[in-house]
């Protein structure tokens, strides 16, 4: 098996990967308006209820449609996998990867066709529908390695007269809740990662981006993968979210959302319900109210791009978007104003035309974000952006709220848009205690050329994933292992060596001879 290398991205300037992806949009679009079933132990199920999935960009265009489970179908899907689990758990951890191996070379083959669905669905550009794709092909490669290494004998102290292995089990069955704003590659991650590791799983997707979560269970059912270690019911979160996670029969909860809901999934599941007979494990990625900082050694025509890349890529809808940038006093105006000039140049429109920015992913978080601008005029001082952008979807202007005080709402909570408040920083160590101002421990950035600040940095900003003179958004499956602090989750490390332990429990058997 060649060791694991990160996925390359494509390059679309040429005219070859232009045409593929061009021919790919166009099949998607044909598809348009299926309707899409439940999965439960290989059946698939189509119900009264359904969710229409509609494209961001173009509210005319229905993408979708949805069949949606209630809680009877949940519990019949609980039961379903629990039967496989009494099987898959003792599958080899080698024969386990084998499926995701194949998915991968699948998904590889399909780049531009996966890619082509989150345009439509999730309202990215090209490249970064490309890149969703390129890091889910990471998450599958990599953990197929893993759950091979963590199967094969594991270190430990030798004792004379004692044969003494320790081997890494499966939990059970688990509830894996996926995000919107990656919803290829965090979906396939989190229920591969579970699913390799020897569990089953309840996949319920966010309700934004269903469809390209049934196009991926599909894919692994194209594959061989056994029915029942999958079982796709989405819903209203409403309905069978509080059901799901409080399930007596829920082992494990995998949740990637905002800190509201994933305190809420912690609460749910801390009360041990009736016949449950272990104490739920919660892995948890819950968002960022993250920052690039900019002191006075910086480059600061590369700090200005990296704040606008980190900032606006993907409309800020990314936990490890940049949406503060705290710069000291004595640089602040020329990276202020740097930064005005390259958000004034990006231009906005449909995502399947490969626009910089595009839509925000639905009415709520447009109606939020909006909101959040008018909030931060009061508190600064608007420079770039401001309000709604034209197009039949929900576009937004990229925003800049300048002289934002440390403490403002805008500074401290979380937007998930194209907005980006610009505080100033009176020295070095004030700008670190202005980025350690937050209840959230994500992602951040630094940017200097004085060795003592990055030095300090690396003791004092308090994240998960702290880059220094690059954004602070891109985090590498193996390169990055990616999680966070605080109200940031559980530090999951996803993408990393101890994140399949996440789903085991560890045995140690000992023989006297």
């Amino acid at each position: 098996m060649i060791e694991f290398r990160n996925e390359p991205f494509t390059n679309f300037a040429d005219p070859v990967n232009k045409e593929a992806m061009q021919a790919a949009l166009t099949k998607v679009k044909s598809e348009f308006g299926k309707e899409y079933p439940l999965v439960i132990g290989g059946e698939k199920i189509f119900t009264e209820n359904k969710l229409e999935s509609r494209n961001p960009g173009k509210l005319d265009e229905l993408v979708g449609i949805q069949s949606k489970a209630n809680r009877d179908l949940v519990d019949q899907a609980f039961q379903v996998a629990l039967e496989r689990f009494k099987s898959w758990q003792f599958v080899s951890p080698d024969v386990r990867a084998g499926y995701l191996f194949r998915a991968a070379a699948v998904m590889r083959r399909r780049k531009f066709e996966f890619a082509a669905w989150m345009v439509y669905e999730a309202g990215k550009n090209w490249g970064e529908a490309d890149a969703d794709v390129a890091e889910a092909i990471d998450f599958l490669e990599f953990y197929g390695r893993e759950a091979i290494r963590l199967g094969g004998p594991q270190p430990l102290v030798p004792l004379e007269g004692e044969d003494n292995r320790l081997t890494y089990v499966p939990l059970g069955v688990g509830v894996i809740i996926p995000p919107w704003n990656f919803p290829l590659a965090i979906m396939a991650g989190m229920t591969t990662a579970a699913i390799v590791s020897g569990n089953t799983v309840l996949l319920k997707p966010a309700s934004q981006t269903p469809i390209i979560a049934a196009k991926f269970v599909e894919l692994m059912e194209e594959i061989g993968l056994p029915a029942g270690v999958i079982n796709f019911v989405p819903g209203d979160p409403g309905e069978i979210g509080d059901f799901l996670t409080g399930h007596p029969k829920t082992r494990f909860v995998s949740f990637t959302g905002s800190r509201d809901v994933g305190l809420r999934i912690n609460q749910i599941i801390a009360k041990t319900a009736e016949g449950q007979v272990w104490i739920k494990r919660l892995v948890a990625e819950m968002g960022g109210k993250d920052a690039v900082v900019v002191d006075e050694s910086a480059d600061l025509e590369e700090a200005a791009t990296g704040i606008v890349q980190s900032a606006f890529g993907f409309q800020g809808q990314k936990c490890s978007a940049g949406s503060r940038a705290i710069i000291h006093k004595d640089v602040y105006d020329e990276v202020l104003q740097k930064v005005i000039e390259k958000t004034k140049q990006l231009t906005i429109g449909l995502p399947e035309e490969n626009y910089p920015i595009g839509p925000v992913v639905d009415e709520k978080s447009y109606n939020k974000i909006l909101e959040y601008i008018e909030i931060g005029k009061q508190e600064g001082r608007l420079v770039a952006g401001g309000g709604k952008a034209e197009g039949n979807g929900y576009y937004i202007q990229p925003t800049v709220i300048a002289d934002v005080k440390e403490d403002a709402r805008v500074m401290l909570e979380e937007i998930f848009g194209p907005v980006v408040a610009f505080c100033k920083a009176e020295n070095f160590e004030h700008s670190i205690e202005i980025f350690n101002n937050t209840e959230y421990g994500l992602t951040g950035a630094l940017y200097s050329n004085n060795r003592e600040h990055l030095e300090y940095a690396r003791k004092y900003m308090h994240c998960g994933n702290l880059y220094f003179n690059r954004k602070c958004t891109g985090a590498l499956v193996g390169v990055h292992p990616f999680g966070g602090f605080n109200m940031s989750g559980t530090d999951s490390k996803a993408g990393g060596r101890d994140y399949l332990l996440l789903f085991t429990q560890g045995k140690v058997i000992s023989e006297r001879f």
